[in-house]
């Protein structure tokens, strides 16, 4: 159940982050640039805190798309060490042949 919630509010960021790209794209080049008025500048920082936090893409993080588990997490695969060996082992992953030493 908690895996679930965890990979549902990974998508959840996501789609803030796609959502608010492009306001937080704007309100940061407002505020680096030097050109501008310091009001200015200073009412685009406010604009940009008061934006979801979860809009920033800092705040997503890698996970398991099968588990949840953010650690041991391939990024051509999307999916953790334990779940590729799952997959490996069930015959689920091409190309992966089960080793042993």
């Amino acid at each position: 159940m908690a895996k679930k919630a965890m990979i549902e509010r990974e998508k959840k960021r996501q789609r803030l982050v796609e959502k608010y790209a492009a306001k937080r794209a704007a309100l940061k080049e407002i505020i680096s640039d030097e050109s501008k008025p310091m009001e200015e500048r200073f009412r685009a920082s406010l604009k940009l805190a008061e934006l979801p936090r979860n809009s920033s893409a800092t705040r997503l993080h890698n996970r398991c798309q099968l588990t949840g588990r953010p650690h041991a997490y391939y990024r051509k695969l999307k999916v953790s060490r334990i779940a590729l060996r799952e997959l490996g082992s069930n015959g689920q992953a091409p190309g992966m042949v089960k080793s042993s030493w």
